[in-house]
């Protein structure tokens, strides 16, 4: 446990020293391609260091940061565009919002969540955690849907409180309430994991969408933008998963991603052709919504996870963290 977590030290302090040499690059080089070919290979180090942790929870939020999130902001920087591109960033600043998965709040983002809203879900959170002994196989997955989901907001809700009050930047909330979701434009679009869904939206989204106008027209544009949007988001979810298990890749991933970005464009164009003429009352939509994303999962996100023993990993890791914080000496001396 220790060994990992002083190759998690190191990592990250290859990722701080790496990201002060872009914010020089930044002030130095012209933006666009000059920019980018100076800042590649550091983005070919940011796919590589993932593979020198080996836990779930360590190495699969670095992979998450960095090699996907830090990298998108980079390359959206070096043309000028993204969260980094703001000339007015101290490298204070710039290392910060480059290497978490953060966004700085606009006027006409949501508020902030009640305190309460994350003590609840850490309660919930508790009582999965002791649940899965007592749960029979079929509900193992709604449990581990649920776990996943808990697990990333409040640990991302925890990363906002920490750099909200030690430098002082309003955020945006990662996530808003995804299990109310009316429908999967508005689980993906508006409530799920916001921070990426912005992401990809300036990397992926917006340049498919301009290329398509040309072909399709403004109103059409947006349905290849969505679809190539999952694909990537896909593709990028499989590497992640590499990470975790080190295995081949099954696709299984991507088919997930890419059946969502379908039903994500059919719905979008059932709304076009059918305007507000037909509209189904708002449990029933939700219903349908959450039902569908969870089969899904069940059937194509989670059996990946599950055969490099994911869930078994998971919570050896857990142990070895409780064991930590009753004997942290016994720890440090191993």
């Amino acid at each position: 446990m220790m060994g990992e977590v002083r190759n998690f030290i190191i990592i990250w302090l290859h990722v701080i020293t790496s990201l002060c040499v872009c914010y020089v690059v930044g002030k130095k080089v012209p933006k666009g391609f000059p920019t980018l070919f100076a800042i590649l290979p550091i983005v070919s180090f940011f796919l590589a260091l993932p593979l020198g942790l080996n836990t779930m929870h360590l190495g699969g939020l670095f992979a998450f940061f960095i090699s996907w999130l830090a990298n998108s902001k980079l390359l959206l920087f070096a043309f000028g565009k993204g969260p980094l591109s703001d000339p007015s960033l101290s490298l204070k600043h710039f290392v910060v919002v480059a290497s978490l998965p953060i966004k700085i709040r606009s006027q006409n983002s949501p508020s902030h969540k009640s305190i309460w809203n994350y003590i609840i879900k850490a309660l919930v959170l508790s009582v999965v955690l002791t649940s899965y002994k007592y749960m029979p196989p079929m509900l193992l997955y709604c449990l581990y849907c649920l776990h996943m989901y808990l697990t990333l907001e409040i640990i991302l809700a925890i990363i906002s409180v920490l750099v909200r009050t030690i430098l002082g930047i309003d955020l945006e909330p990662h996530f808003d309430e995804p299990y109310l979701s009316s429908s999967l434009q508005d689980f993906w679009g508006r409530r799920w994991n916001l921070v990426v869904t912005n992401i990809l939206r300036m990397t992926v989204f917006d340049p498919t969408r301009r290329i398509a106008l040309r072909m399709v027209g403004p109103k059409w544009a947006p349905l290849p933008a969505t679809f190539m949007t999952f694909l990537v988001s896909g593709l990028i979810h499989e590497l992640i998963y590499y990470y975790l298990g080190r295995v081949r890749p099954t696709w299984e991933i991507t088919q997930f991603f890419l059946l969502h970005g379908l039903c994500i464009v059919v719905e979008v164009g059932c709304k076009k052709k059918l305007s507000s003429k037909f509209r189904l009352p708002r449990v029933v939509s939700a219903t349908l919504t959450i039902g569908f994303v969870l089969v899904t999962s069940f059937k194509l996100f989670l059996p990946q996870l599950l055969r490099c023993n994911g869930d078994q990993r998971v919570f050896q890791e857990l142990a070895s963290l409780t064991d930590f914080l009753k004997h942290p000496l016994l720890f440090l001396y191993n």
